[in-house]
């Protein structure tokens, strides 16, 4: 963090203020090539966009993309981004926990983008905190704490329309930049550059309520139905009368919760994988006995794709809760921790039946 410790970031930057970090990772140049990154955009399963700014204005093409899109494209000004790049290279992992220092319930993915000399997406904000680390190459940003989020009109990108940068500064491989929600920045490539973007997930209130009524709705049991014994003759039919408002208040009134079904909420709703994330169970899985030998000589560690939260004698992962013993607790809080656990015979029953499934689910592996 350029000399900046994690307790002062948080303090002075987090949320507040940029920050820039020359040399924050010396010696960094990415963790893939080009050709590697449009290999994934090409993926099936890897969420990616292409973004080209021509003369007829901004277009955008999202993946799977084919060659054939990368062969019409100019030789300037257009950008390829692939998102959750930690889902399927284990370098990325091993990136982002270098970043360990905010919670796992905030962090969103890696991105990874790529753009030839001029290429960018425009001016733009985000409502979610970012590092902004640059690999090969070098790429101008520049940044402005304007208030005015009006954007051009039609175009397939949310590009701000008066973007009036207030600071600038070329970053090159190992450089970082953090910005904090609804900073208006504009990153365009100097040369051929790749750029790895840490980002953090910041829900709105309104998607928060939502879900949170979501999982009250497969959650909460009620007894009861609404009754009305006493009915009586109405002048106007049509009108919803003052016994069923009563009623229906009184009904309502008993949705209650707590802060234990807030934290398994919480927990299932930031864990919870995103709609085209899968997992594979192993081809030719372990028996029970294997699985604990070959914890006890090589570990285990979170398949990239799995999230995994801990709460008050429970763990989420990817969507599920699990409840378990105060001696099962201290071993899988490492693994939530670290995404790993080490070599390890400290396992007891109860841990060893909750590991083994998670594994013959997919969501954890053995490390080789």
């Amino acid at each position: 963090m350029g000399g900046i410790s994690s307790k002062e970031f948080l303090r002075d930057y987090w949320q507040k203020r940029p920050l820039l970090i020359r040399n924050a990772l010396p010696g960094f140049n990415g963790l893939l090539t080009r050709d590697e990154l449009i290999q994934y955009a090409c993926t099936e399963d890897v969420q990616s966009r292409l973004v080209a700014q021509k003369k007829s204005g901004w277009h955008l093409k999202h993946g799977p993309l084919s060659s054939d899109d990368f062969a019409k494209l100019p030789k300037k000004q257009w950008t390829l981004l692939v998102q959750e790049v930690n889902h399927f290279l284990p370098a990325a992992r091993n990136l982002l926990k270098k970043f360990c220092f905010i919670p796992h319930a905030r962090l969103d993915d890696l991105m990874v983008s790529y753009a030839p000399k001029g290429g960018g997406i425009g001016p733009h904000f985000d409502s979610y905190d970012v590092f902004l680390l640059q690999g090969m190459g070098s790429r101008r940003w520049q940044i402005s704490a304007q208030q005015d989020d009006q954007f051009i009109p039609d175009a397939p990108l949310r590009i701000l329309k008066n973007f009036l940068p207030e600071q600038e500064w070329i970053l090159n491989a190992g450089d970082m930049l953090y910005l904090p929600p609804k900073y208006a920045h504009n990153g365009i490539a100097e040369v051929d550059c790749m750029t790895y973007s840490i980002g953090f997930r910041a829900p709105s209130s309104h998607e928060l309520m939502t879900q949170f009524l979501v999982y009250l709705q497969d959650n909460l049991v009620t007894e009861g139905r609404y009754a009305d014994p006493g009915l009586r003759l109405q002048v106007h039919p049509s009108r919803i009368n003052a016994a069923m408002l009563s009623q229906v208040d009184s009904i309502l009134k008993k949705i209650k919760w707590n802060r234990n079904e807030i934290e398994n909420f919480l927990g299932v709703y930031l864990s919870e994988p995103k709609s085209h994330v899968y997992f594979e169970p192993p081809t030719n899985p372990l028996s029970p006995a294997s699985f604990r030998q070959k914890i006890i000589k090589s570990g285990v560690q979170l398949n990239l794709k799995s999230r995994m939260l801990s709460g008050a004698n429970k763990f989420f992962m990817n969507g599920e809760i699990f409840d378990v013993g105060n001696d099962t607790y201290p071993l899988l809080l490492k693994l939530a921790d670290d995404q790993e656990i080490l070599p390890s015979s400290n396992m007891n029953e109860e841990s060893e039946q909750i590991l083994y499934q998670w594994y013959i689910n997919g969501y954890i592996e053995v490390v080789k």
